[in-house]
């Protein structure tokens, strides 16, 4: 069975996901900005969504989190709910 450890921020706008993946980029702490600007519960865990399967989340972030390089920091990336930032830490 596949799994994966990642964690994302999810905002309104694609112009807010970009001024924060800067922010990130520059060296300020995930967790940090997760709990602040992010609109799903997870931020207030620093936007850890713990381990995943594969289908458990939206089509677009399933993807991002079981293709995409690992510890990068990924997005805007676009769903129904949103525009996410996401970070994979590892899979198995």
């Amino acid at each position: 069975m596949r799994k994966a450890m990642a964690r994302h921020i999810l905002v309104k706008t694609e112009a807010e996901a970009l001024q924060l993946k800067k922010r990130l980029l520059n060296g300020e702490a995930f967790d940090v900005l997760a709990r602040k600007h992010s609109t799903c519960p997870s931020g207030k865990k620093g936007g850890d969504l713990g381990e995943v399967r594969p289908g458990q989340m939206v089509h677009s972030i399933d993807q991002a989190i079981f293709k995409k390089p690992l510890r990068d920091i990924h997005g805007p990336i676009k769903s129904q709910f949103g525009y996410h930032l996401l970070q994979v830490f590892y899979r198995e």
